[in-house]
């Protein structure tokens, strides 16, 4: 059971848009809002990684540094709820401007699968030509511990688990400039996510 803010982010059950001047910062699985002028020294963030893009190209956490980034949680043989997920991160995608510092990193929970080549062929097949947008691939013990450890991605709180516990959910990760998260969104959903492009503005702004 979602905590009633994070509950209302995912379900985009609201008629409109919310506005908001401020967003709140999150560092537990929870999603209880920490409603902070700035995060403190220590405060949760992205941890360092390493991943291969569809591209060939290494993207690292120094890369979302100075970018606000949408992150999520896929796989390239899906037909369930990733092809509308990455339909609804393209909408995301193409609200911005080509030159406004925004990242989509979307990570393959089958990377032994989702190789480069792979990857490279899903990007051309479903038009992901964006160069923010990276499909990544890497290790998966890496790749798990950053859905479930940083981005706390899943909904079953409280649950251990472990890499052999598959990693599927439809959530959107939202993610400002310093690497901490700010909002947890349901892909599936089009009013949350353009509540999603809405806070994304809010930290372009800030």
């Amino acid at each position: 059971m979602l905590p009633s803010f994070v509950a209302l982010l995912v379900s985009g059950c609201s008629t409109s848009t919310a506005p908001v001047d401020t967003l709140p910062y999150f560092d537990s699985p929870e999603f209880t809002p920490q409603w902070l002028d700035e995060a403190p020294d220590g405060f949760h963030a992205i941890p360092a990684f390493t991943l291969t893009d569809q591209r060939g190209n290494p993207v690292t956490e120094a890369d979302m540094t100075g970018h606000v980034t949408v992150a999520n949680f896929f796989f390239s043989t899906c037909d369930g709820i990733c092809p509308r997920t990455t339909d609804h991160l393209r909408l995301v995608d193409e609200a911005f401007a080509e030159d406004e510092p925004l990242l989509v990193l979307s990570h393959s929970v089958t990377p032994a699968k989702d190789t480069v080549e792979v990857l490279a062929s899903y990007a051309e097949a479903r038009d992901i030509t964006s160069r923010r947008w990276h499909l990544l691939t890497g290790d998966r013990d890496l790749i798990y511990d950053l859905g479930r450890s940083a981005y706390f991605v899943e909904e079953d709180l409280g649950v251990d688990k472990s890499t052999d516990d598959f990693l599927h959910t439809e959530n959107l990760v939202l993610v400002d400039q310093d690497r901490h998260l700010r909002g947890i969104y349901n892909g599936l959903n089009r009013r949350s996510v353009e509540q999603l492009v809405a806070d994304a503005r809010v930290l372009l702004e800030r």
